[in-house]
């Protein structure tokens, strides 16, 4: 079996605990990477997260950033989240539980041949030349800045149909799981991670339109009709610039996250929003 851990980077507390899981796995015989920045800290050889979706159990150490982080390497291999953050809406195990939380996953996989998973959706961005890298949060298509002076011309399209049109920052476009993250900096609504649907959140927008929940199953179409640059970001992560007027449609991509472990208590996460 081949486990690959992810850890927060310069956090000496998540680099410890890296390396015991490492020994301790190592120990029964498990085949273990270390992703390139933490193994560096360990001194050990080191992998790129690009490739830990060759692997059979992907642990992620740190907050839901780092979550988010491994998720866009690990494809469909699961994911067990370790939460040293703050708030842990995606990393269910503490950290004094995460030898015996990884060591459990990894019993199963040898009596099964595969681990028992939930999954969360992930997004898919098209801007008609290329396909973005999946979303797990958000996808956001604003202006090259935000603020007075910058923003953009926009148009959004629920199926074709018109939901609003003018001036904004930008358009946000989260799953359950990202409307906790950005889209809720943005005054958009919490939605419970058991609802099938999206959030579309404007920002900034002169209209004041409210923000929208739709089917999960639509594609949201975004305009970006007059300004001189905009960018579409994944996840806060990946920015692609693109050339107005340019057309942007995100739907629920075919592969969704796979998590293994332990479910995280919702509204346990949401009281230390507080």
């Amino acid at each position: 079996m081949k486990v690959a851990i992810v850890a927060q980077w310069d956090n000496d507390r998540t680099a410890r605990l890296a390396g015991d899981l490492r020994e301790r796995l190592r120990a029964e015989d498990v085949t273990v990477w270390i992703d390139a920045a933490t193994a560096a800290e360990l001194d050990v050889p080191g992998h790129a997260v690009s490739t830990f979706g060759q692997a059979d159990l992907v642990v992620s150490i740190g907050g839901d950033g780092t979550f988010l982080f491994a998720a866009h390497g690990a494809g469909n291999t699961p994911i067990l989240g370790v939460n040293l953050g703050e708030v842990g809406f995606l990393n269910a195990v503490n950290p004094e539980d995460a030898v015996d939380a990884v060591l459990k996953e990894v019993r199963r996989f040898r009596e099964e041949g595969d681990l028992p998973t939930r999954t969360v959706p992930r997004l898919r961005a098209e801007t008609g030349t290329r396909t973005l890298p999946p979303a797990v949060n958000e996808v956001v298509v604003q202006g090259a800045r935000r603020g007075h002076g910058g923003g953009a011309s926009i148009e959004v399209r629920i199926d074709g149909s018109q939901f609003t049109e003018g001036h904004a920052d930008g358009v946000l476009v989260a799953t359950p799981t990202g409307s906790t993250a950005y889209n809720l900096s943005e005054d958009g609504p919490l939605v419970h991670p058991g609802v099938s649907g999206l959030v579309v959140t404007e920002m900034a927008d002169v209209t004041g339109r409210p923000p929208l929940v739709v089917d999960r199953d639509v594609t949201v179409t975004v305009t970006v009709t007059d300004a001189a640059e905009a960018v579409v970001v994944v996840d806060g992560r990946v920015r692609e610039p693109v050339t107005p007027p340019v057309e942007v449609a995100v739907s629920i991509a075919d592969d969704p996250v796979r998590m293994a472990g332990p479910a995280s208590d919702f509204f346990e996460a949401l009281g230390k929003l507080d």
